[in-house]
């Protein structure tokens, strides 16, 4: 099986890489369209920041590319917000493979900005999630989230309720970093590679 790892500058590929090999794949980190294109599965990590990514898949062309694959596609923090349409963090637009805008926090007296730490999911609706119970939980750092819609197939809370994690035909995407979530997120990467 070929994974393509999706190499457009972002933060933490190697942890992405470290759990694949992990689980006993080898995968190519690349932003070749072709070797993306021929993969099997495909991963789109991410951390930092959704202008200066979109900048960096706009010059490798591959925000055009993206939005046309057929084959599961795992997307992984930032990498789930890129595939909305907007982003309030730097009025940025985005792929527009799925249909939600990314918003900001809202800080109050008991929820910091970024939601940074250990979190349950709720309302699992996916083979993403096989195997996994509604109080497992996930490692989460981020300041945006997608709200809720009919693409939502898992839930988080801070305070109030965004999409953990998203579906929209083949493009599977989580918010949560699945690569630094032990057993949890080892098991849906497992579930991502048997889909």
């Amino acid at each position: 099986m070929e994974i393509a790892v999706i190499d457009y500058k972002g933060g933490n590929v190697q942890s992405v890489l470290f759990a694949l090999e992990r689980l006993g794949v080898q995968a190519t980190l690349t932003a070749e369209p072709d070797a993306i294109r021929r993969a099997d599965k495909v991963i789109f990590p991410g951390e930092g920041e959704a202008a200066s990514a979109m900048r960096e898949l706009r010059a490798q062309g591959l925000d055009q590319l993206l939005p046309t694959l057929t084959q599961p596609f795992l997307g992984v923090c930032l990498g789930m917000q890129l595939l909305g349409r907007h982003s309030e963090e730097g009025d940025t637009e985005l792929l527009g493979i799925l249909p939600f805008d990314v918003q900001r926090f809202q800080p109050d007296a008991q929820h910091k900005v970024p939601h940074m730490g250990w979190n349950t999911l709720r309302n699992l609706r996916s083979p993403l999630f096989r195997g996994l119970r509604e109080d497992d939980y996930v490692y989460f750092v981020h300041s945006y989230y997608a709200p809720v819609g009919a693409y939502t197939i898992a839930e988080g809370a801070h305070p109030g309720p965004f999409s953990a994690a998203v579906q929209h035909q083949n493009f599977y995407a989580v918010q949560f970093h699945a690569e630094k979530s032990g057993p949890v997120g080892t098991r849906i990467l497992q579930n991502f590679l048997d889909l």
